[in-house]
């Protein structure tokens, strides 16, 4: 069987630092180590749907190593539900279509859980694929590491680094925002960076009381201020229990009809907890008697230029992406594993998430320090 000579590549899902530098290493590896072409198609699945492309040559591979974002765009739009002139269709055909169009051999996606379920179907439609993993959660199922955590980690502890001077001027308590609906890696990794006195993250819904001891018991000792870092989808335990079990019901949903409910059910509860930190914040301070105060860093976290290890975690997968082209293996995500990169089935990633385990080292690190995890 002949190596494939002409490759499709796109970008799906939010943005991260370090796409482009995976861009670029795919495109270099391909053009000049295998004689391959390679074809961009803009904002994500859709572009690839209304076949809008851009040719990706030497030229314009050069220079975007350390930009920010992406070249080729992105969205958050689904093969099978994507909307299309007022209604929203199945466009997987017209994916199909613009595939054999232009005659790719396969089809290279960079993205988060998302784009990994949208690949498999599109490998079930018959399309040769390949993924790369990225996302700022490092949440994505059966790789080491993804691409842009690394950078919003620096991001987010640098936030951290320079609250600690103004929360002990005023004698405050700093509440950080960090990223992480569902995972709260970033969310850990940077309190444990900046020295955060109190995390909260998804995996460990938390009980404020044992907050507000914490904080107290720091006031006792003589330390009048406080840093709380905590994940956009940290919750109270009766919140978090009130929202797994609609979870449950709408996963256990028997007709349409229950299913809507039960999806309307979740929506309505996510959106009363779009202001969670505001509410926590508000309550630390009538508990504790401190001021508080509140930061959200929101997509701050996802922009500027990579940082050296995401740039080389980009070099490495996108350079592994192009040899698995050239090998003839499909299907597959491109996993991080120690130095080195392993294909993994994407049946096994779709649809999965990594998410903190409770015995994980850097959990048992925040206790040993002293860092209270609001359980």
């Amino acid at each position: 069987m002949a190596s494939p000579r002409r490759i499709g590549i796109l970008t799906a899902g939010g943005d991260s630092p370090g796409l482009n530098a995976a861009i670029r290493a795919l495109g270099k590896s391909a053009l000049g180590r295998h004689g391959m072409q390679l074809v961009g198609f803009r904002d994500g699945f859709r572009g690839l749907a209304d076949d809008h492309r851009m040719r990706l040559d030497s030229p314009v591979l050069a220079g975007i190593l350390t930009v920010g974002g992406t070249i080729l765009g992105t969205s958050r739009d689904k093969p099978h539900r994507m909307p299309r002139d007022g209604a929203v269709v199945d466009a997987t055909p017209a994916i199909v279509a613009t595939y054999e169009r232009r005659h790719l051999d396969a089809i290279v996606c960079l993205g988060g859980g998302g784009t990994q379920k949208n690949a498999l179907r599109l490998a079930h439609a018959g399309l040769n694929v390949v993924t790369l993993p990225k996302t700022i959660d490092n949440d994505v199922a059966e790789t080491d590491a993804t691409i842009g955590f690394a950078t919003a980690l620096e991001i987010a502890t640098d936030a951290i680094d320079r609250l600690h001077s103004t929360a002990h001027s005023h004698h405050r308590i700093i509440v950080t925002e960090i990223m992480g609906h569902r995972a709260g890696w970033l969310t850990l990794a940077a309190g444990l960076a900046g020295g955060a006195d109190v995390i909260l993250i998804p995996e460990m819904p938390y009980d404020i009381e044992r907050i507000v001891a914490a904080i107290r018991r720091r006031s006792r000792l003589g330390t009048n201020f406080s840093i709380v870092a905590v994940a956009e989808g940290a919750m109270e335990v009766g919140d978090a229990r009130i929202y797994q079990a609609a979870l449950s019901r709408r996963s256990a949903a028997a007709s349409p009809v229950e299913k809507a409910a039960a999806a309307a059910e979740v929506a309505a509860l996510e959106a009363g907890h779009l202001d969670g930190t505001l509410h926590l914040a508000r309550r630390l301070e009538e508990m504790t008697g401190l001021e508080s105060r509140v930061t959200i860093l929101g997509y701050v976290q996802r922009g500027g230029a990579p940082s050296a290890a995401d740039r080389v975690l980009a070099t490495r997968l996108g350079d592994a992406g192009a040899q698995y082209v050239a090998d003839g293996i499909f299907g597959v995500m491109v996993a991080a594993r120690g130095d080195g990169t392993v294909p993994v089935a994407l049946e096994l990633v779709a649809g999965r998430r990594k998410t903190v385990p409770l015995d994980h080292p850097w959990v048992r690190a925040a206790r040993d320090v002293g860092t209270c995890l609001g359980d």
